[in-house]
């Protein structure tokens, strides 16, 4: 398991943990399945809702695949001041390594005034998918 702490986007902070799953891979295949877990925290003072994602996931021989669509897991969650949502999810590669990268985009509301809303993209960098000890 590998994890990563990324800071975006001044008040939202994205953490990324990441396994191999060999009882799902098959290598002679060419089928090797990653999860990843994210925790989004909203540090802010506004509730934040997550409206869609956006990845590009690349394997070790260069092919890219892009994800694209509403929300996380069939969710569309609003995460309060101070508060934080996690979601495991997939990715299925042709190599035994690969990286993700992409973003979120999110709506943050005034706490002013519920008819505010700003548009932010949360950029996720780049991490690492790998099977263990692959990169030692």
């Amino acid at each position: 398991m590998t994890h990563e702490v990324i800071t975006l986007v001044d008040d939202i902070n994205v953490s990324v943990s990441t396994n191999f799953l060999p009882n799902q891979s098959i290598p002679q295949d060419k089928q090797f399945v990653f999860s990843y877990t994210i925790t989004i925290t909203n540090n802010s003072l506004k509730p934040t809702k997550l409206l869609t994602r956006s990845w590009l996931i690349t394997d070790a021989e260069n092919e890219v695949t892009t994800v694209e669509g509403e929300g996380v897991v069939g969710k569309t969650p609003t995460i309060a001041p101070n508060q934080s949502f996690t979601y495991t999810s997939g990715c299925l590669l042709k190599t035994p390594m690969g990286t993700m990268q992409g973003h979120y985009v999110m709506q943050q509301k005034s706490t002013l005034n519920q008819k505010d809303k700003q548009i932010v993209q949360v950029d996720i960098p780049v991490f690492t998918l790998a099977i263990p000890h692959i990169l030692n």
